[in-house]
């Protein structure tokens, strides 16, 4: 994990201007992620600097937002002003918490970067409640455009520790070979094509594409 702390601790200030131009994607996934976590307590992994919990803090009950990032997390707490929202440093791999403490945890743009994914998949589900949800939006880099595909690669030369390149569908499929249900995706336009996806331990109905 120190390779991608040193990445995140070296570009934390830069992070929400780097952020912006996908503004519209981010816009429309705070709407969709609002109503799932009205009124619950939610833990956030990968906050960086907080951009998506004090977006949707309001609706929640309860937010705890947690990045490996020191400096990101020292970010986050600049402008943090809802008594409902608590940032703090903490490993996904090894996380603090009961199990089955949350009603709903939000992973965004943080399982393609991280070497094990399917570790903090496992991790998640135990601090889960067994009727919780997962958000988990991802950049779904394998379906990149020929100038994201550009775009990739100068990150990579910048140190982005981009682990995993799925196409939205593999992603998808990713999750539930790893015990998740998928109850709802959508991909997003972005930098990247943002592959959002609400999953469940328990079964449901049926897939809802948007």
């Amino acid at each position: 994990m120190k390779e991608k702390k040193n990445f995140w601790d070296r570009n934390a200030r830069i992070y929400n201007r780097f952020m912006r131009k996908d503004r519209e994607a981010y816009e429309t996934m705070y709407a969709l992620i609002r109503p799932v976590v009205k009124a619950k307590t939610v833990l956030e992994l990968a906050t960086g600097t907080g951009l998506i919990a004090k977006h949707i803090v309001n609706a929640a009950a309860h937010i705890e937002a947690t990045d490996a990032s020191a400096e990101m997390i020292a970010e986050a707490k600049r402008d943090t002003r809802s008594a409902k929202l608590h940032f703090s440093v903490q490993d996904m791999f090894r996380l603090p918490y009961a199990d089955k403490s949350f009603d709903v945890v939000i992973v965004s743009n943080a399982l393609h970067i991280v070497p094990q994914p399917e570790k903090a998949l496992a991790e998640i589900r135990r601090v889960l409640k067994d009727d919780g949800v997962l958000i988990a939006p991802t950049f779904t880099h394998a379906g990149n455009s020929f100038s994201g595909k550009v775009r990739a690669f100068f990150m990579r030369m910048a140190g982005f520790p981009l682990r995993s390149k799925w196409t939205s569908e593999e992603y998808l499929n990713f999750l539930r070979e790893n015990g998740w249900r998928v109850r709802k995706s959508a991909v997003l336009k972005a930098s990247f094509p943002l592959t959002y996806a609400e999953c469940m331990k328990s079964e449901v109905q049926q897939d809802v594409i948007l």
